[in-house]
């Protein structure tokens, strides 16, 4: 005889809708509810909401608590479920689909008015967990919403638009008409928009944005980290929120995986709580490879988000010698306003470099960096060495995939950002050395979080005299760092080979 005790729960063995749509394990979502006040659940009136329901697994386990804490205020059971799933829990689902899984899980029926349904008080199907066929409302071939792309998302009514109720109105208050004390939910990450292979852009930070309209007491949400360091559509948004007080926590996890299991996210994921009526300091956790690390400080310090504490006092001490940084001196994408697909001619009286070789191209063509041409270049790519800018299993990062050396006469497509341009050669390899050095790397990837290297990630990197040669340990002792710190720096970054030659 074949005994058998494990008895999984069914919600933890969902698979994900895909990378931009992931179920919230049961375990995330009590570690996120953890940091909710206690006398919420046993609180009658207070009111929760899930703007985002897949699986109902938030509204599940919020009522397993208020089951527990209501049972001196309500004994009879019966009750005190009708009075919990009539009165206190509301969702809205993202699709038709998600509504009937999310009632199945919290109703234990797909209606929430049958025989079936925990709450004998429904008279409607689906009851306080709402889903209503939204559609986007296009102008210029763009959603004004969500900004989704009309020749993506224009389809048959039968179909799903993917237009998500909470952020396809000006008016989010008027779903339910009533004041929610917490909204809770991991929101639809991005949306394709139409752009060039298949462009997409985040719509997380559209439902954080429009919950705080709703003007809750508490609000926690799970979103990609990329927000920690801008990005597309990210900027004014990381600002909102680095500049705001009310962000009292955030759990960061590097690793996506370690709380999705199977899921990678480039930069990782999060879940934050905004307190409306406690502004502070911001509680700050962040997890790689099980290793843990507390601390409580002001979100507002930095233009980006340092998610590893040990790194706010190296760059602290950056700061402090008040420097030029090298985001001045890095071009942006297209330093000679070519695009990536562009490539040599069959004759010029310059050098194109793409990214399989190089050949001629006509001098008389370029408009953009023209005063670069002539001079002694440093190029590196656009995209980081790194997969989706995650460090390796070892915690650590190379950054930079390439780095090369362009001489006089020759110019770069889309493919590779122009990092300094000088009239000498000793100058283009000193720079070289300076950034395969430990401590240059370590300062752009404060800013990783995603695959993309941008201008904006060199905005800690001070500008130094490229005459000279740097070395890791002659920048560590300018800048005043510790062994500690330096040891740090060395468990973050790979080393580079510094042997090489220009011709």
């Amino acid at each position: 005889m074949i005994e058998i005790n494990y008895n999984p729960d069914v919600l933890s063995c969902l698979a994900n809708l895909s990378n931009d749509e992931v179920f919230t394990p049961p375990a995330m979502a009590n570690q996120i509810l953890d940091q909710l006040p206690a006398e919420l659940w046993s609180n009658k009136n207070a009111k929760f909401l899930d703007p985002v329901c897949k699986s109902g697994v938030f509204l599940r386990e919020i009522a397993k608590r208020l089951v527990v804490g209501l049972e001196e205020e309500f004994p009879d059971v019966q009750e005190r479920v009708n009075h919990i799933f009539g009165k206190q829990l509301f969702g809205i689902a993202i699709t038709e689909l998600t509504a009937l899984l999310s009632r199945r899980s919290v109703y234990c029926s797909k209606n929430a008015d049958s025989d079936y349904s925990v709450c004998t008080e429904f008279n409607e199907a689906e009851g306080n967990i709402r889903f209503d066929k939204i559609q986007h409302k296009w102008k210029k071939g763009r959603c004004i919403f969500c900004g989704a792309g009309k020749d993506v998302h224009k389809r048959d009514e039968m179909l799903e638009t993917h237009a998500y109720q909470l952020i396809h109105t000006d008016k989010p208050e008027s779903i339910f008409d009533m004041k929610f004390d917490v909204i809770i939910g991991n929101p639809p990450y991005q949306l394709n928009d139409g752009g060039a292979k298949a462009s997409a852009s985040p719509i997380y930070h559209k439902f954080v944005q429009q919950a705080k309209k709703l003007n809750p007491r508490y609000l926690s949400m799970i979103t990609p980290s990329r927000w920690f360091g801008g990005g597309k559509g990210l900027g004014e948004f990381r600002a909102e929120m680095l500049n705001d007080p009310r962000i009292r926590k955030i759990t960061d996890f590097e690793n996506a995986g370690e709380c999705f299991p199977g899921v990678d996210i480039a930069g990782g994921v999060s879940f934050f709580l905004w307190d409306r009526d406690n502004p502070g300091d911001c509680e700050i956790t962040n997890t790689q490879n099980g290793n843990i690390a507390h601390s409580i400080r002001p979100l507002n310090e930095f233009p980006a988000f340092i998610r590893h504490s040990e790194a706010v006092p190296i760059v602290r001490n950056v700061l402090a010698f008040d420097e030029p940084k090298m985001n001045t001196l890095v071009t942006s994408r297209k330093p000679f306003g070519l695009a990536t697909n562009v490539r040599p001619q069959r004759t010029g009286d310059i050098i194109l470099r793409w990214q399989s070789g190089e050949g001629p191209y006509g001098r008389s063509e370029i408009t953009v960096g023209t005063e670069l041409i002539d001079k002694w270049k440093v190029i590196t790519s656009y995209v980081g060495y790194d997969h989706a800018g995650n460090p390796g299993k070892d915690g650590r990062r190379r950054v930079f995939s390439k780095i090369d050396v362009l001489p006089p006469g020759t110019i770069c497509n889309e493919t590779y950002l122009v990092i300094g341009s000088f009239e000498t050669k000793e100058e283009a390899v000193n720079l070289i050395r300076y950034m395969k050095s430990k401590f240059f790397r370590f300062l752009v990837s404060q800013f990783m979080y995603s695959h993309h290297i941008t201008k904006e990630s060199y905005g800690f990197v001070p500008i130094l005299d490229m005459t000279k040669t740097w070395t890791d340990e002659l920048l560590a002792d300018r800048y005043g760092l510790n062994r500690e710190q330096v040891d740090f720096i060395d468990s973050k970054i790979k080393p580079m080979d510094m042997e090489f030659e220009y011709d």
